[in-house]
């Protein structure tokens, strides 16, 4: 199994509306990307910026090619980010998962 870890940035004013953002669109769209086996959703304040961090667990680097695109190291982002992100991360990272 694959771990992909992207991380945003987020001011605080927008911190609940990313939040929900993440649980309507983004999230549906991995869980329906075939390959993808689980996640992990990470968030916190910090003074006044909110982080993100989605841990998305894959069978092996193909499937997320489905979901990412062939340059899978790439971070993929919606239209909708523009309204929210302080910047676009360009890349993502990916571990193998060697124990749960």
């Amino acid at each position: 199994m694959i771990a992909r870890i992207w991380h945003g940035r987020v001011h605080v004013k927008d911190y609940k509306a990313y939040t929900e953002f993440l649980k309507e669109v983004a999230i549906p769209d991995y869980q329906t990307t075939s390959g993808f086996q689980k996640l992990t959703f990470l968030r916190r304040l910090e003074g006044d910026i909110g982080h993100f961090t989605l841990i998305t667990y894959w069978s092996d680097l193909e499937v997320i090619k489905n979901f990412a695109g062939e340059d899978y190291e790439k971070a993929k982002y919606y239209p909708e980010d523009d309204d929210f992100l302080l910047e676009f991360e360009e890349k993502v990272v990916h571990h193998e998962v060697f124990a749960e």
